[in-house]
Formats: structure tokens, sequence, C-alpha cells
């Protein structure tokens, strides 16, 4: 279960054809009059498509991946087309007035947040000679949504904990990678304060009640996946021995979830949970001592998880193929 450039093409297709598919689309849209009964594309010029304005930016994000790992990729001029179709200072700054439209103020939080600041990253450090106009066109949204997150983390007092897009967890993993990226001292600060506010006295945490019947992220391994980036070496162990102090028994961690109908927008959510675990199991693995009791536990752990769902990704149906392989991506680098 290796990424190859075979698989990576086959991934990159996904995004390329429903990046530009308008519909289905679920729109989570404040009107404030008539004014604003709009379309999918007339309200996200640049993220209109993947049924929902967050996969779109992470289905973007998979195409930049997937063409600095394999700069001769077959589907390489393709990703040039769409963005270059897209990333424009003109579509870019109607992203960005939306998000300054009152009532507005949630909209995609934290989840969307966080991708955003992982594409943005993904634009500064990508080879394609394009990418520098990609990355300033976006700029002004960037710099939105990094202004919207630390207002958000001035005031949320509590983490969200949920299996789903709102889990405060998720975003600021993908942040404070961002943060570190760009020599965002002030955001980074931020996000590790908050981090250690709401997780850092955590124990015993009860992952033997997860999964939830409609999650694609585990609160847990989340959780200590963002800590692993928190915390110092020596600090992240202790910390884990805490938190999940017998992983290897919480069976319904250990073991992948089962995917009843993968038709069902929100039980297809389940196959996004078992790589979004290999992903996190992986993370959290490479931060713990070599000898950790933990290890043999992950390590089969991540295997099973991989087994169960990386083969429904490619050729899925609509209602995980708009996103699935982002997360079969995470999966599979690690």
């Amino acid at each position: 279960m290796q990424l190859t450039i075979e698989l990576a093409a086959a991934y990159t297709e996904m995004p390329l054809t429903y990046l530009r598919q308008e519909y289905p689309n679920h729109i989570m849209h404040v009107l404030n009059s008539a004014d604003d009964v709009l379309s999918p594309r007339a309200l996200h010029p640049v993220f209109y498509g993947c049924y929902d304005w967050h996969s779109a930016v992470h289905g973007y994000w998979l195409l930049l991946r997937c063409a600095k790992l394999y700069p001769s990729l077959p589907t390489h001029d393709k990703i040039t087309a769409i963005f270059d179709e897209h990333f424009t200072p003109e579509l870019m700054a109607q992203e960005t007035a939306y998000f300054q439209v009152g009532g507005r103020a949630s909209f995609e939080r934290p989840y969307g947040f966080g991708w955003i600041l992982g594409l943005a990253q993904e634009l500064a450090e990508s080879p394609h000679p394009r990418a520098a106009i990609w990355h300033a066109a976006m700029q002004p949204l960037t710099l939105e949504i990094r202004k919207r997150l630390m207002e958000y983390l001035g005031k949320l007092t509590y983490p969200i904990r949920v299996g789903t897009h709102y889990n405060t967890a998720f975003a600021l993993a993908l942040a404070i990678d961002y943060a570190r990226a760009a020599k965002d001292s002030e955001l980074e600060s931020a996000i590790v304060q908050a981090s250690q506010r709401y997780y850092g006295k955590d124990i015993d945490y009860p992952a033997h009640y997860e999964p939830g019947g409609d999650e694609y992220i585990s609160a847990a391994l989340t959780e200590a996946l963002l800590m692993s980036k928190v915390l110092d070496v020596t600090a992240f162990p202790a910390w884990f021995n805490q938190f999940l102090p017998q992983i290897d028994k919480v069976e319904r961690l250990m073991q992948p979830a089962q995917v009843s109908d993968r038709t069902d927008p929100k039980i297809a959510h389940l196959d996004g949970l078992n790589l979004s675990r290999a992903w996190s199991m992986k993370h959290i693995a490479r931060h713990l001592p070599s000898d950790h009791p933990a290890q043999a536990a992950l390590a089969g752990a991540v295997q099973r998880h991989l087994r169960a769902s990386l083969d429904h990704v490619v050729g899925s149906h609509y209602s995980g193929g708009h996103w699935l392989a982002s997360f079969a991506l995470l999966a599979l680098e690690g």
C-alpha cells in the first residue's frame, strides 16, 4: 500500500473532474436578502465544485501535492490549466468578499480555514513555475482566513471534539504547519497556546465511544496528532501516556469502521475516518520512542485501516469521490 505515480494520477483525475462540477452542491449559505439567492458558482467562482466549498479547497491541495511529488505526472498540464482558470486576482477577490458580508462569521469555520491555510502552504512550497502567481492571487483570501482564525481562537473557550467539520484539532493541525512554514510566529504562538489550553490536561480520553456514525475524523487521534506538533519530543510521549494510556486495548479505535452504504453521503464519511485514522496513527508513532508499547498496536492498526478503505477511493460514488482522494493521499504519505 504505497503511493505510486499511477495512483497519484488516478487521484488527481477525481478533483480535475469534480472541481468544475457545480451540481449536486451542498451550500451552507446565509441569505441576508433575496439578492443572495445565487448559484454555487456565482457565490464561489473558485471553490464551487466538489459538492461543497471545503472539498473544492482540498481538491486543489491534492492536485498541487501530487504534482510536487511526481513532476512527470501525466495530468500535469490539466492541473496547470485548472489553476490558471480559477486562481486569478478577480475571482479570488470575490471569494474573499464573501467572508466580509454580515452573518457569515462561522462560514467554513474551522475546517475550511485549516484547508485554506494548507493550500496556501502548498502553493508557497510548490515547484510549479506558475505557483507564485497563483499564490499571490490567493493571498488576500489567505490573510482574511488567517485573521478570522486568530479572532476565533481568541473567543473559543472550549474545543469542539466532534468527528466532523467543526473539530478544532484537525484545523489547528493544518494551521500550525502553515504558520511554521510561513514563519508566522504570531499565529504559531496563538495555536500553541490554544492547543495547550484546550488539550494539555486531557487524560484517559474515552476513545471507546468512537466512532460516531457519520464521522471522518477521530477526535482522539486528531487531538494526539495536533499535540505531537505542539509539544516537544520529551513532553509529547508523557502527555500521550496519560491521554491514551492503553491504546492497544481500545478495540473501537484499533479496528477500522465498517461502511454499510458508500452511496450515502454521511455513512461514506467512515471511509474517510479509516484513512484519517491511518494518517494520524503514522504521525503519532513517529513522535513516540521506537520502543514505546503503543508502536506495535499502531503499526497493525494502520495496515487494517488502509486495507479497509483504500481500494474504495478511485471509482467511488460521488458521495465519497468528491473528497476521499485527499484523505487517501494523507494516509499514504503519513
